[in-house]
């Protein structure tokens, strides 16, 4: 076979990795909560550190790669990430599994970061857009793939193998790369932005921990004020730095263009909205409803194929449908999908959740396809690797924040909920602090075995109910996210605005 294709089978392989990696691991967590003894604030660090690492780091290995030779940066990424697995598969504390996750995201921007260009520099003409709709639909399967990979792996094994799994192929890719793959590198490569990556990366990081603490302590404690006013004098000096800056690695101006900043705006909400969702639909079906690892992933599946199906039409839309009339609306559905889940109750079934399935996955196969394409469609071709990075950076920051402010809100409802219920009806033998905490933790089954029998049918039934309740305040609030987001793209996204072919 031509060496031009198994550097697509490599490329492909690194990218299937990091993106499952972002879903793979949801399903996961209420094994890894009870094993490991993780709070609730440590589960969503498992998840948010990989994708902080990844957001921040996307653009500044997008410079490194293209002044040190995209190979190399490619290879370095797989090490990095390979090791992180293998850390995480091995971690005995939480802490460490989530430091773990953090190295997983700096090899995963790597790999992202330059496999669009590797793909650029290997193929020409009609075998470029054979390899670019190679690589567009791996993508699209290791999303969709991630729960149920993930669900059958940790029932059947543990979740210790789902990252595991990771090293065989890892490896494998890594001496493919070194064996078979060319390097390139930019004719004129930009200088490596360091202090822009710092102040992007450390406001980033103290911009979700505030959130994240502010659901364990209050929105007014000091630690968090204190991390909110870091955050913003950080991102500030970031916006400041790039402004000034004679080649950013973040270029402010593209922001002038109607149709960049509305498609950056749809994907921080298409996956502020949505994907950062899925830590709770897991924490509903696997603690609250009892499932296991892979039943809770297949009622995924409901969603992730859908998606599949929609994006693999739409994908043949998009040189006929303007992008505002795909994005606009496939946002709007997800919203209205996440809308349609409200009502939930403490004896509700997984089948409520199903219409709203459906149609926040039609949305989300609508939305993706066009998405990428409109951030690289409004610049010139020798910017389009920065586009292409802004535009993935806003994606992963939607799955950050959401899911550090989604978790704020549901402890905060819980907490709420369970001390109205126990100032009016009190029972023998149980805080209501404690009680809080436990579910938002999944830690229910121990406070029902710590109360009387007699208690405990009343006890689950508050439980239950408080549950429900905080979850159905989170498909309110993404719902609008969602929405909010489809009518900006609708009216941003301009087709007067692209220079290249979406």
């Amino acid at each position: 076979m031509d060496r031009r294709w198994w550097t697509l089978l490599v490329v492909c392989l690194g990218t299937f990795m990091l993106l499952l990696d972002v879903t793979i691991v949801m399903v996961a967590l209420p094994d890894i909560e009870h094993e490991l003894h993780a709070s609730f604030t440590q589960l969503e660090w498992v998840t948010d550190a990989y994708a902080l690492s990844l957001a921040a780091l996307l653009l500044t290995a997008g410079s490194l790669s293209d002044r040190f030779g995209r190979r190399r940066v490619f290879a370095l990424g797989l090490a990095v990430f390979t090791a992180g697995s293998a850390l995480c598969g091995a971690a005995t504390v939480p802490g460490m599994l989530v430091a773990s996750r953090a190295a997983q995201g700096v090899g995963g921007a790597m790999l992202f970061a330059t496999s669009l260009a590797i793909l650029a520099a290997t193929f020409r003409g009609r075998d470029r857009g054979i390899a670019f709709g190679v690589w567009g639909a791996v993508t699209g399967v290791a999303t969709a793939l991630g729960p149920i990979l993930g669900g059958a792996i940790t029932t059947g094994i543990s979740w210790r193998g789902i990252f595991y799994v990771n090293v065989p192929f890892g490896l494998l890719a890594l001496v493919l790369t070194f064996a078979l793959m060319s390097e390139s590198k930019a004719p004129v490569a930009r200088p490596v932005d360091w202090a822009g990556m710092v102040s992007f990366t450390g406001g980033l990081f103290a911009l979700v921990y505030g959130f994240t603490e502010a659901g364990e302590r209050s929105w007014t404690d000091p630690l968090v004020l204190w991390c909110f006013g870091v955050s913003a004098a950080l991102l500030l000096a970031f916006g400041v730095r790039e402004w000034r800056a004679r080649a950013p690695m973040f270029d402010l101006d593209l922001f002038r263009v109607p149709t960049f900043l509305g498609g950056s705006i749809a994907a921080f909400c298409m996956n502020g909205s949505m994907f950062a969702m899925m830590l709770y639909f897991v924490l509903y079906l696997q603690n609250q409803l009892g499932m296991s690892a892979l039943d809770a992933g297949l009622r995924l599946m409901v969603f992730s194929g859908v998606t599949m199906v929609v994006a693999t039409i739409a994908g043949r839309l998009t040189d006929r449908v303007p992008a505002r009339w795909m994005i606009g609306p496939g946002l709007v559905l997800v919203g209205a999908g996440l809308l349609a889940m409200t009502g939930l109750h403490a004896t509700s079934g997984w089948t409520h959740l199903i219409a709203g399935f459906v149609l926040a996955g039609v949305g989300a196969g609508l939305v993706n396809p066009p998405l990428a394409s409109t951030a690289v469609g409004v610049v010139s071709v020798d910017r389009s690797g920065m586009a292409s990075g802004i535009n993935n950076t806003f994606r992963q920051v939607g799955i950050a924040v959401g899911i550090a402010v989604y978790g704020t809100i549901f402890a905060s409802a819980i907490t709420a909920d369970v001390t109205r219920y126990f100032a009016e009806h009190p029972i023998a033998q149980v805080d209501p602090a404690a009680i809080s905490g436990a579910v938002s933790g999944g830690r229910q089954q121990q406070i029902l075995d710590s109360v009387p029998r007699s208690d405990r049918a009343e006890l689950t039934e508050v439980i239950a109910t408080a549950f429900t309740d905080a979850m159905n305040h989170l498909f309110v609030i993404s719902g609008t996210v969602a929405i909010v987001g489809g009518v900006a793209a609708f009216l941003l996204i301009r087709s007067r605005d692209f220079v290249q072919a979406p």
